[in-house]
């Protein structure tokens, strides 16, 4: 299996459509009331720190000047 890169801007993208996910999920099972919209600051707040995550990371890895090769990116056995 090839290692992959970490990438944090991933992980909060995800984390906030989780969220929205489970804000509509609880309004479907009748657990609480949200309105319609209460779905849409959540994920356009998330994809906008989503995007901040990604560019500083990419700022920081182009910094310290880390470059991932095909045979690095492999675990050997």
């Amino acid at each position: 299996m090839l290692r992959h890169e970490f990438q944090p801007g991933k992980l909060v993208a995800g984390l906030f459509l989780t969220i929205a996910g489970a804000i509509y999920a609880g309004d479907a099972g009748d657990a609480w009331d949200a309105p319609w919209f209460a779905g849409i600051p959540v994920v356009v707040g998330g994809l906008c720190l989503a995007g901040a995550v990604g560019t500083l990371t990419r700022a920081i890895r182009r910094r310290r000047g880390r470059v991932s090769t095909p045979d690095t990116a492999q675990i050997r056995p």
